[in-house]
């Protein structure tokens, strides 16, 4: 069993117990280029399944981010503040924000990395 997510629109959840790391994939990391800036929210704020939490910006794009997960963000990656391009050193490690979920079952929902790495390669050509 996984314990990791995805949306569609690239960003994942790694599930532990009751609490979600998001970032963004690989994929979308190299496909966005160098990261200079993340907009992230505020402690405490709520998120929303499917709906936009902050935004990504490199040298060649900007991206809205979308919560894989509803809950309430316990933590913000505050190394991304002063540095965001460790996003493109390693994404999964470094996670965007952590929430609290409030619906487990919304995993359900979300792409296997099965079902991603499928996407990802459709995605290429």
């Amino acid at each position: 069993m996984t314990n990791v997510y995805y949306l569609p629109s690239h960003e994942y959840a790694r599930v532990e117990g009751e609490i979600a790391y998001i970032g963004i994939s690989k994929f979308a990391a190299e496909q966005l280029g160098n990261v200079v800036y993340v907009d992230m929210p505020e402690m405490d704020d709520d998120v929303v399944a499917g709906e936009e939490f902050g935004a990504i910006e490199s040298v060649k794009a900007a991206s809205d981010l979308f919560s894989p997960v509803s809950g309430a963000v316990v933590e913000i990656n505050e190394e991304l503040i002063d540095n965001p391009r460790l996003i493109n050193e390693d994404p999964e490690a470094h996670w965007i924000i952590k929430v609290e979920m409030s619906d487990k079952s919304e995993l359900e929902k979300l792409l296997s990395p099965e079902a991603y790495a499928k996407l990802c390669e459709s995605e290429k050509h």
